[in-house]
């Protein structure tokens, strides 16, 4: 079995458990793969086993049966532009803090390998959201996981994003800035700015202003099978497009529209780890002294 591994820097507490990880896929002899700059950080606080090889960002995924992403949501985030069309699973393995994604905790990493190599898991899709603009911003990497921003540099003024949906033409949005997000990325800087919460498995984008002038203006559902056009203006000539956690300046006049991507992302999602659990886990949800103790949280 080929896996690949993706990841950031994290608390040398938690070295013993990758150093297992490391020695447990050995083991089990699989052929592993570590991005480049994660195998030069490991290397500095594990003994990376002998077979081990190196992948940069050219290098392409395909062959390798899952992809194991340490770190946070952030992590998992960027993992995804490293699988992109191939849809290989992803298991996301959380040192980071929040983990909305990245479900798996450090202490859980090997009971979590035990069950992929014995297939004690489900696949999880989940959309994506594809940009496109002229001229081009993102390159071939045009897709994210949570959402795309729209948003003011720095401390200017507020902007004007006239959006359209479809081609017909839907609000002038006076604010900091605007997010569309999909249903993953509906629990991170959408729900911030008072979008909803959505199932992963709900077809739909969330238009939610950030900071609106107008405080009648709400957030918005959409199905995503619309195509979501955009002509933004200011006192600024210069604004942001961020897609996930990656930005880009660009000047007035830009032509942008996003859509559903046409491939998704698949998550290993464990059997006693699913969405709703996650949502009473990670925004604390049933936590009340009235409740009895023996409500699942």
């Amino acid at each position: 079995m080929k896996i690949a591994i993706l990841g950031k820097p994290f608390a040398e507490q938690q070295a013993p458990v990758l150093q297992a990880l490391l020695d447990d896929l050995v083991r089990r002899q699989a052929e592993v793969r570590i991005e480049h700059g994660f195998h030069d950080y490991l290397s500095q606080y594990l003994t990376i086993p002998e077979g081990i090889s190196r992948f940069g960002r050219s290098d392409s995924l395909a062959g390798c049966r899952f992809v194991l992403s340490i770190g946070g949501d952030g992590t998992l985030l960027d993992t995804v532009t490293y699988v992109g069309a191939l849809q290989i699973p992803i298991l996301g393995i959380n040192t980071g803090r929040l983990g909305f994604l990245a479900t798996i905790s450090p202490d859980a990493i090997l009971p979590a390998i035990d069950a992929l190599f014995k297939g004690h898991f489900v696949l999880e899709d989940r959309s994506l959201i594809r940009v496109d603009t002229d001229p081009d911003t993102f390159g071939d990497i045009n897709f994210g996981l949570n959402e795309f921003s729209i948003l003011k540099r720095d401390s200017s003024s507020m902007i004007v994003v006239h959006t359209y949906i479809d081609g017909e033409y839907l609000n002038s949005y006076w604010a900091d800035g605007l997010i569309v997000a999909t249903p993953t990325g509906s629990t991170g800087y959408s729900l911030s700015c008072g979008g909803p919460v959505m199932l992963p498995q709900t077809n739909n984008f969330v238009i939610a202003p950030v900071c609106p002038h107008n405080l009648n203006v709400r957030p918005l559902i959409v199905p995503d099978r619309s195509v979501i056009s955009f002509e933004i203006e200011g006192r600024s000539n210069n604004f942001l497009l961020s897609l996930d956690s990656r930005s880009r300046t660009v000047e007035a006049g830009i032509q942008v529209a996003v859509r559903r991507e046409n491939f998704n992302v698949q998550l290993v999602k464990l059997n006693q780890v699913n969405f709703l659990s996650t949502l009473r886990s990670k925004l604390n949800w049933g936590l009340d002294r009235r409740n009895p103790a023996d409500v699942p949280v």
